[in-house]
Formats: C-alpha cells, structure tokens, sequence
C-alpha cells in the first residue's frame, strides 16, 4: 500500500526481441546465474523484483511469444501466481505499458485511477530493494510520480549524426555535452495508474514516439520528480550485459 491506501501495481512491458542480444531467444527469457546454484531467466527476476511491493504484476508479452508459458517460477507460492497477470503487447514499448494499464482499469477492473503503477523493465534484474523501498518512500505523497535515475558521470560527446564510419562502429567528434543536471534514466518508473493511461493515450493520438513513461507525463505538462537510485540497475542490452548483469545479482545476494 502506498499513502491513502492506494493500491500499487507492477507493469512489465516484454514484447520486445532484443535484436541486439544475438541470441536464439528474446533476452528476457535469457538465464540468469543468480548464485552458485540457483537459475531463472531475467524476466523472472525482474518480475520478483519488485514483487514484494505490488499488489499484483501485469506483463506484457507478444502474441508470437512461446515462453512465457513454460516459465517455472521456481520461488513463487500459488498465491502469488494468482497475482501474476499477462496480456498481449503492442508494436512499441509505450503500447505495451498501454495495453496493460487498460487490462487493470477496464478488463480486470482490478486497478483504480488514483492507485500507482510502478513500470519495470523486463531486462533489468538487478534493482535493489533499497532503490525500490526509496521510490516508493519518496513519491508517495506526490501528486505526479516520478522515477529512478543515475546521474552521469563520464564525459559525453555527441557525435556526427551520420559518418562513413558509423557502420563500423566510428564517428567523429562534433561536441562535448555539459553533463550538469543530466540524468539516465532508470526504471521502476512510478504514476498515477490513470494519469499514465492518459498520458500514454494522448501521445499515441498525436503520433508521438515516447521510449519511456516520464517522456509520456511530460507531455501532459507534468514534471515527474528524479530520485537517485543505483548505476548497477542496468538494461540488459548486448551479449556481456549478462556476465555483468550476473556478477550484480550474485553480489546483491552475498
């Protein structure tokens, strides 16, 4: 529960293929080492995650999606399944979050307009429970939400939006960007379940591409709040985030 009583809700868009990743299957379902002896795949441990916060998770998943169904959710009760809920996703991120945002308010009726939503990426398995705990603690008595975010630390650079070079992974050098005030952003993301809808809604309406929930809020006119979470809750992306992502979760779990 959450301030007043509301109810807070998980979301978990997992449509995407991770081209990137290479592998023969999407990265959410890719195994995860989470110690010396126990394995799930990534998506699994996301989920748990933030399971213990939730009153019940909504994933998103393509209609093509063959494995979903056959995860063993080794670690999860009967009781907790029961608040495990799947719908089909959408072309986009954003349609994914969508779709399962109306599943709470309209097809389940589960969910009300001023309960939370927190939305995690499916391929980041190393949030803590301190960066989770800290989110929700902070934004509870907000009228917007806001998320987790890392601020930047190296020097960034912006290169030449187009360079012989690029395919091969060179490109040259146009600017070095003041990195004061800039953060990367992070999930879980928290809003309002009603808000998010119609932020979300809104921007499908316009045609506007959003690749995160934050963007989606900010075209209502809203300012979502930051709160500093951890660098180690990366996105699994490329083939060696896995080790790494691997190495995180087994040191969490020390």
């Amino acid at each position: 529960m959450c301030g007043d009583e509301q109810m807070i809700w998980g979301v978990i868009p997992a449509a995407g293929v991770g081209s990137r990743m290479k592998s023969n299957c999407p990265k959410q379902y890719l195994t995860l080492k989470s110690s010396k002896s126990l394995e799930s795949t990534v998506i699994e441990t996301s989920v748990q995650s933030i399971f213990g916060k939730v009153s019940g998770v909504v994933v998103a998943v393509s209609e093509q999606d063959s494995y979903w169904a056959k995860l063993e959710w080794r670690g999860v009760s009967d009781e907790q399944r029961t608040r495990l809920h799947s719908v089909h996703g959408g072309a986009e991120r954003a349609d994914s979050v969508l779709n399962a945002l109306i599943y709470l308010l309209d097809t389940s009726k589960l969910g009300a307009e001023n309960d939370w939503v927190l939305v995690h990426d499916a391929a980041r398995p190393c949030l803590t429970a301190k960066d989770l705990n800290s989110l929700i603690k902070q934004l509870e008595g907000s009228a917007v939400g806001g998320i987790l975010a890392a601020p930047l630390n190296d020097t960034i650079k912006r290169t030449a939006p187009s360079m012989s070079g690029v395919e091969s992974g060179m490109s040259e050098i146009i600017e070095t960007v003041e990195r004061s005030g800039l953060w990367r952003a992070l999930t879980p993301q928290m809003f309002r379940l009603g808000m998010l809808r119609r932020a979300l809604e809104k921007c499908k309406a316009e045609g506007v591409v959003v690749t995160d929930d934050a963007q989606a809020i900010e075209k209502l006119g809203y300012s979502p709040i930051v709160v500093e979470g951890s660098a180690t809750n990366i996105k699994i992306t490329n083939p060696g985030d896995i080790s790494v992502a691997e190495n995180i979760v087994q040191a969490q779990r020390v």
